[in-house]
């Protein structure tokens, strides 16, 4: 009768390790998913970038996961900020990347117009360079 029980305590502590464990992975995977989870809640333009940097989290053994919760925290839709601006458009808006083009458009007119009035003078002195070779080191006859 004692082995029967035993064998029966056995196999429920079993049970029991093999249910903390799945619950354990599945709460290590739903924590994981909370920061895409709160992208998503906010129409975040990222969000699919977040859940898959989430996924790389758990390989990474939750080194960038408190990233993941401040990026997926920063974007607050409806507000202008100029956090949201950056996270929707990029590092600059649309107005100041085609103020930059037209200034690197304007710069390169100024160079390739100072190209034109750079006169082409050519000094026949670099042709006339002769290499010296340095003269050959006598060994002296003294020994040490």
């Amino acid at each position: 009768m004692i082995e029967t029980s035993t064998r029966i305590l056995d196999w429920i502590a079993a049970g029991l390790l093999v249910f903390v464990f799945l619950v354990l992975v599945y709460g290590i995977i739903y924590i994981h998913d909370i920061p895409y989870k709160l992208a998503k809640k906010r129409n975040h333009p990222h969000q699919d970038a977040i859940h898959a940097a989430g996924w790389l989290s758990l390989f990474l053994l939750h080194l960038i996961w408190p990233l993941l919760w401040i990026w997926a925290l920063l974007y607050k839709p409806g507000v202008q900020t100029r956090t949201n601006d950056f996270l929707q458009d990029g590092f600059a808006s649309k107005d100041d990347t085609q103020a930059l083009r037209d200034e690197v458009a304007a710069l390169r007119d100024q160079i390739t117009k100072g190209r034109e009035s750079v006169p082409t003078h050519q000094d026949d002195t670099d042709d006339n360079i002769v290499a010296e070779t340095p003269a050959p080191i006598e060994p002296s006859g003294q020994e040490a």
